[in-house]
């Protein structure tokens, strides 16, 4: 909306992007930002105090990070690193969660015995900010759930106590597709404290269906109310949700890049296991043409599948009770019985195993795997973090690692990657494997010889320039349909004075 070109803060600028909700598009909007300053001779660093994901990633020094992060830092054309993350819970159940900061876990904690240590966190988090707003112009935050969570404001760390501690402008974004969009950002800013509320500075809306001039009588109504403006109305974008971090970005239906190259399809079936983790390693099949995904919870959608997948997850024999629970776990014997293709990764790849024995985990001592593979697990105290490279079905390939369990093979399994194979069942704990182009059609052509179909993968498709397509789809997003130059005098000059505060929270005592 506005062509102002940013120049350079006298030091490093910040802005945290807030949200009425989880999945209201703070980590796609967050990207946008990046990609457009960057795209401007900015150089910008994204930034979240603490996330809360099962899909991670492992950075060049060795540190596990959320993978929206390593996304964010894709779309700012930098190297992910720790400080990107300080802080990650990584949930291992409906009350429990691993806490790693700067990429290593330290503790297992419920949600009360969690709260002691946020401020010792708070304080890393914010020494982690200084330094990148000293090596880059700016930092873009994203915080984290919703910045009005009134029950844990007291220690927050991620949004609203990051931005009154570090002195950062607010932009809140609504997610309009769900609707009650108007009382979402009006009640977001009402509901905090004096401090909080001189922070916000505007609003973003989100995921807008339609024309927008049937919007503008609410948000001139929304700016004369709050004394904010709305910085911009971004549309909906299919496909913007890359690298999501929880159960609300993955997708319910059937995802699929366009019609097949050769005469079949190929249907994937992936387990959405209750404690799923890095999803991700499924969307470069869903870039392929005639490749269909979706995630299943039930033995009767595994019955047209040419290759059913079991993915990571934070909670391997918990997970595995809820395959047998359902179901699952017989239909994909029954499925590999029958010499169709089945994938285990990393939490699923321990599965397919004979016993897995855990003392660090689930504290379940050892358990029957589904015994489609000979080996035998182990889980280990010390997480395994790597970004091994090896060769797979005649092809290069790059991956990362993040585990405990350890898998021993005995005899009569190939090798593949760093597991094993035997017949059509593979099984590695790498993630990240299915992104590298070459590896992945010589999979998919081998899916495809097992399952008899005449599909033919498509020789042309890069999965990284997908990506690269996809946030430059978000800058443009920004660039179009923002107020850039309204972010960049927030980014340069901070809040402006004399917002206005809001009924009830301007009548709380300061904290």
């Amino acid at each position: 909306m506005s062509g102002a070109i940013p120049r350079r803060p006298a030091s490093g600028g910040a802005l945290l992007v807030a949200g009425t909700t989880s999945d209201a598009g703070k980590s796609v909007v967050t990207a946008g930002i990046c990609r457009w300053l960057v795209r401007q001779g900015v150089s910008v660093a994204p930034f979240k105090a603490q996330n809360m994901s099962n899909n991670s990633v492992v950075t060049a020094d060795g540190a596990e990070i959320g993978r929206a992060q390593v996304m964010q830092a894709a779309a700012a054309r930098v190297e992910p690193e720790a400080a990107m993350n300080p802080v990650l819970l990584k949930p291992g159940g409906e009350d429990s969660s691993q806490v790693v900061v700067l990429g290593r876990p330290v503790a297992d904690v419920t949600a009360l015995s969690y709260r002691p240590m946020k401020a010792a966190l708070l304080e890393q988090v914010l020494s982690c900010l200084a330094d990148l707003r000293a090596r880059f112009d700016v930092v873009v935050c994203e915080g984290a759930g919703s910045p009005t969570e009134i029950n844990l404001r007291g220690d927050d760390i991620a949004n609203m106590g990051l931005a009154t501690a570090a002195g950062l402008p607010v932009v809140v974004v609504g997610d309009i597709d769900r609707g009650g969009v108007f009382p979402a950002l009006y009640g977001t800013v009402a509901l905090m404290p004096p401090a909080d509320q001189r922070l916000v500075a505007g609003f973003l809306v989100n995921k807008f269906r339609g024309d927008v001039r049937l919007l503008r009588p609410g948000l001139d109504t929304l700016a004369e109310l709050t004394g904010r403006p709305t910085l911009g109305v971004l549309p909906w974008l299919p496909g913007a949700a890359l690298d999501v971090e929880d159960s609300l970005g993955i997708p319910t239906g059937v995802s699929s890049a366009g019609p097949p190259r050769g005469e079949d399809v190929l249907r994937v079936a992936v387990a959405r296991l209750p404690r799923l983790s890095n999803s991700t390693d499924l969307d470069a099949l869903a870039t392929e043409p005639g490749v269909l995904v979706r995630f299943v919870t039930r033995p009767e959608e595994l019955a047209d599948a040419d290759l059913v997948v079991l993915p990571g997850t934070r909670a391997t024999v918990g997970d595995l009770g809820w395959l047998r629970e359902t179901g699952l776990a017989g239909a994909v014997a029954r499925h590999a019985g029958a010499g169709r293709a089945v994938l285990g990764v990393c939490g699923g790849h321990q599965m397919l195993a004979r016993t897995i024995t855990d003392h660090v985990e689930s504290q379940a001592g050892t358990v029957p795997g589904l015994g489609l593979l000979p080996a035998d697990v182990r889980f280990a105290p010390d997480k395994t973090l790597g970004r091994p490279a090896g060769t797979a079905l005649g092809e290069p390939v790059r991956g990362y690692e993040i585990h405990h369990g350890v898998v021993t093979y005995g005899d009569g399994a190939e090798p593949f990657l760093d597991g094993g194979r035997v017949g059509a069942v593979f099984g590695t704990t790498w993630h990240g494997a299915l992104e590298n182009d070459g590896f992945r059609r010589a999979f998919l052509a081998e899916v495809a010889r097992v399952a008899g179909r005449r599909f033919v993968a498509a020789p042309d498709t890069s999965f990284a320039a997908v990506r690269e397509e996809r946030l430059d789809a978000l800058g443009d997003l920004v660039a179009e349909h923002a107020d850039t130059g309204a972010l960049w005098r927030l980014v340069e000059d901070g809040v402006p004075d004399g917002l206005p505060l809001l009924p009830p929270g301007a009548a709380l005592s300061p904290r």
